[in-house]
């Protein structure tokens, strides 16, 4: 990561390795709150020149340090100040939409010695869209800066007749001034004394009111919040180190993603770029949580069922029924320029909600959550089959309506994703194979909610739907001269035939013939789909692989877990213990052992997995990945009528005990240790509030 970033609620941060935000910086760096720039630039530096950095940290995800120190100062002969003698650390964190930066400095000069400290600001209140250089548009006026006691004031009218406004206020107060835009800060210190200065900035939309807290509170608060995250998350300890802070790194890095828009939490996609409601990002990041963090799922599934569609409108491809793609608060949404207000042009949220909608309920027995969304439901369902279903041919196909709206339409949403195997592009409307998965699992999951609820005719209807579902996938999309389902099927109905990670998702679905799993299990971690470190999303040797593209051969951490958690559910258990090996290992490489958005796909021979350069990381399902490795490899999968729950444990190469602590399931809560000997799996129960039998698969070591 060339940049540091926090995220708070709706506020985040995105600055340089020294803490500064840069004028014009390419990564877009600033303050930003709801697709708005509130910093487009900040800089410290010393007696007016810039400082050297001799340390950058944020391990901690919710805040970040830098350690500084001071060039050779020297005028005429004159030592001004002596290089290296001045010690300056900026801490900062980011708590209920207000940023907080503490400066301290500290002199290691053997005399007394004075200097200042200054630091400079300007907010453009510039559009998400127009940073990242997707639109343009009509935008308001920026007004001039007030300097009062203690702050400094940016103002903006907007064009969509918001005011935003961001607020800098510094303490202490005496000495310290400021002129135009920057606050200049007097320092005397002896040897090894210490001072300090605190800065808050404090973003506002509207007619928003917000009091800053003190600083030393507000960072209690935001702890607190973490610890209160972790006391109620399950506790995963493995004699596996590695894959241990991998998980600790994916749950803390979940809770910095986490917001509320007034309906529970729910994950945001990612960070920079991505930091608002999704669809398909938030639903998929809550499946991968399910073990861990049950009620986020409920506070998605409610988050999403607001913003459902309820009309025809080609501007957002909105229709009756449809689940959100993506929601934007900025200025050029606000004002109809782009059409995320929100934008619906996704094929596969719709079937994702009702498979979230399912497993929570599996996990939870919460059968009242399922009746609350019924609505919802029926509305999703009656997409899929009037909407989705574009022909009548019983495959779920998209097309765009929206003039500027996503060409592609599945999670592979560049216009380059879907080519067939002589490199022409496929042309919409088009049926991708994953999503005719994800139908055919929704269906029957909520088939089976309706029979637990009382309406047999209607699980009995979606049931039979599926059926058919299966039989004509099954005929279409698979291809007999490589063994293998076809990405997708074209305009004509023609396969696009390029090998793609894609028919991975299926296997999670129960959609795939069980004579064909194995040569799909086996096909996703060949030489040519399975890089070493993880499955590209399109295999060696395509027409259109390229290692370094976004979809077309790079290796994305989520897109695995959804593999794995098919591989996990048809016991594959062999392949999906080689991605979880190739994950773990490519997880060492990158910073804080986070795993990003995606990498490319260059093998081993590289040495080691090479970053894709502009991966968001954090991103949400991302860190939900590792998440998914524990229940692959317990081969955990309960249903609603489930009065037992059977585990097939197999651990990857070096896991021999695996202690999971307080997994909520029924309503209770289930504490076990399971341990390795010899290849023979035991386990030993130490809570139980389920309701619910525990036990071991008769032969866990089955492979398919």
């Amino acid at each position: 990561m060339d940049y540091r970033v926090l995220k708070d609620n709706e506020l985040f941060l995105l600055t340089d390795k020294s803490g500064d935000i840069p004028r014009d910086h390419p990564y877009g760096l600033g303050l930003y709150k709801q697709d708005t720039r509130f910093l487009s630039e900040m800089s410290l530096t010393i007696n007016r020149e810039p400082l050297i950095l001799l340390k950058s940290e944020a391990g901690g995800t919710y805040e970040s340090s830098m350690l500084l120190t001071n060039p050779h100062m020297e005028e005429d002969g004159e030592i001004e100040l002596w290089r290296e003698s001045i010690e300056i650390e900026r801490f900062r964190y980011i708590s209920d939409d207000v940023l907080y930066e503490t400066i301290q400095a500290k002199s290691y000069y053997p005399t007394p010695v004075s200097f200042s400290l200054e630091l400079s600001f300007e907010a453009d209140f510039a559009d998400m869209f127009i940073i990242r250089g997707f639109q343009h548009g009509e935008v308001g006026t920026k007004q001039e800066t007030k300097v009062e006691d203690d702050r400094l004031i940016f103002g903006y009218e907007g064009s969509d007749q918001l005011n935003r406004s961001t607020q800098v206020i510094w303490e202490p107060t005496s000495g310290a001034h400021a002129e135009g835009s920057t606050i200049t800060f007097p320092f005397e210190l002896v040897h090894e004394e210490v001072k300090e200065v605190t800065v808050r900035v404090v973003p506002l939309v509207g007619e928003e009111k917000k009091e800053a807290l003190p600083a030393s509170e507000a960072h209690q608060n935001l702890k607190k919040t973490y610890e209160e995250w972790n006391d109620t998350i399950t506790k995963v300890i493995t004699d596996h180190t590695p894959l241990n802070r991998l998980i600790e790194r994916g749950v803390q890095d979940l809770r910095a993603l986490s917001t509320d828009v007034g309906f529970g939490s729910f994950f945001v996609a990612g960070l920079p770029w991505f930091g608002v409601p999704f669809g398909r990002d938030s639903l998929i990041a809550a499946l991968q949580t399910l073990p861990f963090k049950p009620e986020i799922a409920k506070g998605t599934l409610r988050t999403l069922a607001h913003y459902q569609g309820t009309k025809k409108d080609e501007w957002r491809d909105e229709e009756p029924g449809k689940i959100m793609h993506e929601i934007r608060y900025g200025e050029l949404a606000n004002t109809n320029q782009v059409p995320f207000t929100p934008y619906y042009g996704t094929i596969d949220a719709t079937p994702l909600f009702l498979i979230l909608l399912t497993e929570y309920v599996r996990w939870s027995k919460d059968l009242e959550l399922f009746k609350e969304l019924l609505p919802n439901v029926e509305s999703a369902l009656e997409w899929i089959d009037q909407y989705g279903d574009r022909d009548g041919d019983g495959f779920i196909e998209y097309h765009q309506e929206s003039s500027k709206g996503i060409a592609n339409q599945g999670w592979k949403d560049s216009a380059d994703s879907i080519v067939h195997r002589n490199g022409a592009y496929a042309k919409s409307p088009i049926a991708l194979a994953e999503v005719q998965g994800y139908v055919y699992q929704g269906r029957i999951g909520i088939a089976e909610l309706y029979e637990a609820a009382g309406s047999s005719k209607k699980a009995e209807k979606l049931n039979a739907q599926a059926a058919d579902l299966k039989k004509k996938f099954n005929e279409s999309f698979w291809m007999d001269d490589v063994g293998y389902y076809a990405i997708a099927l074209d305009e004509h109905k023609k396969q696009v035939g390029t090998i793609t990670s894609n028919p991975g998702h299926v296997l999670y679905s129960g959609l795939i013939d069980e004579d064909k799993r194995r040569q799909v299990l086996d096909s996703l971690v060949s030489s040519t789909m399975f890089s070493g470190y993880g499955i590209r999303t399109m295999a060696e040797g395509e027409a259109g692989y390229n290692p370094m593209s976004y979809h077309d051969g790079s290796v994305w951490p989520h897109d695995n877990s959804m593999i794995l958690l098919g591989m996990g559910y048809v016991q594959g258990h062999e392949q999906a213990n080689i991605v979880i090996e190739g994950l773990i290992e490519a997880s060492r490489s990158f910073e804080y052992q986070r795993l990003p958005e995606l990498f490319c796909g260059y093998g081993k021979e590289e040495g080691k997995p090479v970053p894709y350069p502009v991966a968001c990381s954090p991103q949400a399902w991302a860190a939900g990945t590792p998440l998914t490795f524990i229940r692959t490899m317990l081969g955990l999968y309960p249903t609603y009528d489930s009065r037992t729950i059977t585990l097939s444990p197999s651990f990857v190469n070096g896991l021999n005990e695996m202690s999971v602590q307080d997994l909520p399931l029924a309503g209770g809560r289930v504490s076990f240790t399971i341990k390795r000997n010899e290849g023979q799996y035991e386990i030993d129960v130490t809570e139980n509030t389920t309701g619910l039998n525990v036990s071991l698969y008769s032969d866990s070591k089955i492979h398919v």
